[in-house]
């Protein structure tokens, strides 16, 4: 993983992270082998430190293309 995919991960929100996991362009290599391990691990953990009500409007902000 470059230094720049764990940089971006570490300081996004989980709302960026899920925007670029809901909007990214298919085989964006942010979410290709240690990165996208890595990039699952932390979104989920940003995920679980919201409630139920936070996931959901976090959700509703970033939408969904039908990609």
């Amino acid at each position: 993983m470059k230094d720049g995919q764990r940089n971006w991960i570490d300081n996004a929100s989980y709302e960026s992270l899920l925007y670029r996991w809901r909007h990214a362009d298919m085989g964006d290599v942010i979410f290709q082998n240690d990165a996208g391990d890595y990039y699952k691990k932390i979104m989920l953990k940003r995920k679980d430190e919201l409630n139920s009500g936070q996931q959901v409007s976090a959700s509703k902000s970033v939408g969904w293309d039908g990609k």
